[in-house]
C-alpha cells in the first residue's frame, strides 16, 4: 500500500546541491549563500517559503524567501564563522495570505467584502492568543477588520501582513527532505595570490628571506615552498631529468627521504628547523603564508622504505615499484600503496605529516598528484583536519579528467588547478570559464589559475615574449579570484623549451639550482606589482561568481566583466590574446544590467595606465597593441553627477 502524506505542500529542486547532499557547497566567513527551490502546493492556496540555516549542531535560524514566478523561491543567508554549517527549505500553506490575496480580488472588482473583513478579524484574533509578542497591536488590528464600518484597505495593509507572518500559524509544515551543508573556509580560500619559487636556488632557507620583501612587494599572499625535505641519492636523477647525475647534482625535491629523514624532516642544504620556524614567521611578517608541498611519494633512500616496507607496492621480481607513466620513468620515486593490508597505519601516519606541519605554523598545502591516491583517503584526511582547523586551506595538483578533478574538489580540497594554462583562444577561454563560475561547479570547484608552473611551459609562451607573458598574467589574475606563477622564471619570461613542442623547461629548476636575477630591468616585477594592487583595491575581483564575457567585435580581443555584490565597483578587462599585432573592435556593454544610465556619460579609468575616458552609450572603441600593455583593466563609474566629474574623465 501506498505511504499515505497528509501534507500537501510540495518543497524540491533546492538548489544548490552537490550530488544530492553527498557533498558540501564551499563558501567563506562573510560570504552569502543564495538558494532556490521549487514550493507548491495543489489547489489555489498560498504558501509561505522559508530558507532554515544554521551552524552545524546550532540553533536554526530562518531568512524569508522571495517567490520567483513558476513557484520557485529564493532566499540567503550569510555563514558569519569558519567550519560546517547546514541549510534547508520549509514551507507550508499560509491561510492569511490566502486571504489576504483574495480579499485583493475582490476589492479591485468592487465587491462588498463586509464578511471576509469579519473572517480576517477572525484569524487575526486567533494569532493575538497564540503570539508571545505583540497582543495588543493584533488586537487593534482584528477590531479595525471588524469594525461596524470597515475599511478594506485596513486588511491590505503590508503592515498587517508582516505582523502575521510573524505569527503565523504554521500546520502541516513541509521541510526538504535533506539537510544540506556548507564548508566555510577562510576568506584566503576564496581570494589568493600565490608565488612559487625553488628556496635552493638562493641557498639556505635563511638566505632565502631576502625574498621575502621581493615578493611582498609584487603583491602576493601565499608563498609557495616545494618540498623542503631530504632528496634521496639512489637513482638521483641529473639535469633535465637525465637518468646520470653529477655529484653536485641537487637531485629533485620531490624525491623526497634519505638517510637524514623523511617527511617530518628539513633537508639538511635548506638548514634547520630553527630556519624554517624563522622563514614562516618572516613571511607572516611580510603579509605571506607559506605554502608547503604535500607529496605522499618517496625516494628508494626514504626511511619509510626499510621500516614499512609493506606500504609499497612490489613488482613481480620481487622490487619495488617505482613511479613511471609511460614512456616517462621515474626510478627516483616510489609510490605508497594506499590499498596495502597496512593502510589504517599508513594514513595515519600521513596524518600525522600534515598535524605536524601544521603545529608548525603552515596552514596551507598545495598538494602533489592527488588524483593518484583514494578519493576516500583525501575526504578522511581533509575532512579531519578541517574538522580541528578550518583554517587550513588544500590546493589540489591535478591535472588529470574532468570528472576526476571535480571528484577532488567535493571530497575536501578548497582549490584546484585547471586547464587555464592550456586555454588560450576567445572561444576556449569563454567556455571553460563559464562552466567554473556559471554552472553547479562553481559551488563545490575554487579554480585557481597558473599560467606556468616548474612542470609545465605551455607552447604559447616559448616564442611571443613578453607580451604573451604580460597577457597570460593579466588574464589569470583577473579571471581568477586564485591564481598563482611560478618565479622568477615567468616575471624573467624564460621561455626556452627542452626541446620544440615540449612544455618542459630547458635546464628546468627541478633537476638544478639556478641564478636568478631579480633585478633584472626587462622584468615584469613592475607589472605584477600593478595587477595585484589593483586585485586588492577592487572587490569585484575577489569572486569569479559575477564574471561575466562581453561582446566584441574580434576573435583576437576577450572582454569580460566583474562586480562587487552592493555593485558599487565594477571592473571591466579587455585583453589581446594576439602578443604580436594590434587588435581593435567595438566593445558592447549592456549599461542597463550593469546599473550605468543608458542616456548618461560614464567614466573609464585604465588602472593598468592610469589613463581616464568620457564613454557614452552602449558601443566603444577598443584597440590595443601588445608593443606595450596587451590588456586594459578599467574600473567604470558608473554615475558622474558633478561638473569635475566630467573633467576628470575628459
Amino acid at each position: 500500500m501506498a505511504k499515505h502524506v497528509r501534507n500537501r505542500v510540495v518543497v524540491e529542486r533546492v538548489r544548490p546541491e552537490i550530488d544530492a547532499g553527498r557533498f558540501p557547497i564551499k563558501r567563506v566567513a562573510g560570504e552569502s549563500v543564495v538558494v532556490e527551490a521549487d514550493a507548491f502546493a495543489d489547489g489555489h492556496d498560498a504558501i509561505t517559503c522559508v530558507l532554515r540555516y544554521r551552524p552545524a549542531g546550532g540553533e536554526w535560524r530562518e531568512a524569508p524567501m522571495e517567490a520567483l514566478g513558476n513557484d520557485r523561491w529564493r532566499g540567503e543567508f550569510v555563514v558569519e564563522k569558519l567550519g560546517p554549517h547546514e541549510y534547508t527549505v520549509a514551507a507550508w500553506l499560509d491561510v492569511f495570505a490566502s486571504w489576504q490575496r483574495d480579499l485583493r480580488k475582490k476589492v479591485d472588482a468592487g465587491q462588498n467584502v463586509s464578511v471576509e473583513l469579519l473572517g480576517g478579524a477572525e484569524l487575526v484574533t486567533k494569532a493575538a492568543r497564540r503570539a508571545k509578542g505583540d497582543k495588543r497591536l493584533l488586537k487593534e488590528w482584528a477590531e479595525r477588520l471588524e469594525a461596524t464600518e470597515p475599511d478594506p484597505a485596513a486588511g491590505l495593509a503590508p503592515e498587517l501582513a508582516e505582523l502575521m507572518a510573524r505569527h503565523a500559524e504554521r500546520r502541516d509544515v513541509t521541510t526538504y527532505e535533506r539537510v544540506l551543508d556548507v564548508r566555510v573556509g577562510p576568506t584566503d580560500a576564496a581570494f589568493s595570490s600565490w608565488y612559487e619559487f625553488f628556496p635552493r636556488s638562493f641557498g639556505t632557507l635563511a638566505d632565502a628571506e631576502r625574498m621575502l620583501p621581493y615578493i611582498e612587494r609584487m603583491g602576493f599572499s601565499v608563498v609557495y615552498l616545494p618540498p623542503v625535505h631530504p632528496i634521496g641519492v639512489t637513482n638521483r636523477k641529473g639535469r633535465n631529468n637525465t637518468t646520470e647525475s653529477d655529484a653536485d647534482d641537487p637531485g629533485s625535491p620531490w624525491a623526497i627521504g634519505s638517510e637524514d629523514g623523511g617527511h617530518t624532516s628539513i633537508n639538511p642544504d635548506l638548514g634547520t628547523f630553527d630556519e624554517f620556524d624563522r622563514f614562516v614567521a618572516r613571511a607572516r611578517e611580510h603579509g605571506l603564508e607559506v605554502a608547503m608541498d604535500l607529496a605522499f611519494q618517496c625516494s628508494p633512500d626514504h626511511p619509510y622504505v626499510k621500516e614499512r616496507p609493506e606500504w609499497f607496492r612490489r613488482r613481480a621480481d620481487g622490487t619495488i615499484q617505482y613511479a613511471e607513466n609511460p614512456p616517462k620513468r621515474y626510478e627516483d620515486i616510489y609510490p605508497l600503496d594506499f590499498e596495502c593490508e597496512a593502510r589504517e597505519e599508513l594514513w595515519a601516519e600521513l596524518r600525522n605529516v600534515v598535524d605536524f606541519w601544521v603545529d608548525r605554523g603552515v596552514r596551507v598545502f598545495r598538494v602533489d598528484n592527488p588524483h593518484t591516491k583514494p578519493f576516500a583517503f583525501w575526504e578522511w584526511l581533509i575532512g579531519g583536519v578541517h574538522e580541528d582547523r578550518p583554517d587550513v586551506v588544500f590546493l589540489s595538483e591535478a591535472f588529470t579528467r574532468p570528472k576526476v578533478m571535480n571528484r577532488l574538489a567535493k571530497v575536501g580540497f578548497d582549490q584546484s588547478y585547471t586547464y587555464f594554462t592550456w586555454r588560450t583562444t576567445k572561444w576556449e577561454l569563454t567556455e571553460y570559464l563559464t562552466e567554473l563560475t556559471q554552472t553547479e561547479t562553481a559551488d563545490f570547484f575554487r579554480p585557481n589559475l597558473w599560467p606556468n608552473t616548474p612542470d609545465i611551459l605551455p607552447e604559447h609562451l616559448h616564442h611571443q615574449g613578453a607580451p604573451a607573458f604580460m597577457a597570460r598574467l593579466v588574464l589569470a589574475a583577473t579571471l581568477g579570484a586564485n591564481y598563482g606563477i611560478y618565479g622568477p622564471a615567468y616575471e624573467l619570461c624564460e621561455n626556452i623549451p627542452l626541446a620544440p613542442g615540449r612544455e618542459e623547461y630547458l635546464n628546468s629548476e627541478k633537476f638544478e639550482i639556478k641564478k636568478w636575477d631579480v633585478d633584472d630591468p626587462h622584468s615584469l616585477s613592475d607589472l605584477i606589482a600593478r595587477v595585484n594592487r589593483i586585485r586588492a583595491d577592487n572587490e569585484s575581483l575577489h569572486s569569479d561568481r559575477t564574471l561575466r564575457f562581453r561582446e566584441i567585435q574580434n576573435d583576437n580581443l576577450i572582454a569580460y566583466t566583474k562586480q562587487s555584490p552592493d555593485g558599487s565597483n565594477l571592473v571591466l578587462v579587455v585583453v589581446n590574446l594576439d602578443a604580436e599585432h594590434i587588435q581593435s573592435g567595438m566593445l558592447h556593454l549592456p549599461l542597463g544590467e550593469l546599473g550605468i544610465d543608458e542616456h548618461a556619460s560614464y567614466g573609464v579609468h585604465d588602472l593598468l595606465t592610469e589613463a581616464r575616458y568620457l564613454w557614452h552609450g552602449e558601443w566603444n572603441y577598443i584597440e590595443l597593441d601588445p608593443g606595450s600593455i596587451p590588456a586594459h583593466i578599467f574600473r567604470l563609474r558608473t554615475r558622474l553627477s558633478r561638473e569635475e566629474d566630467f573633467d576628470y574623465f575628459s
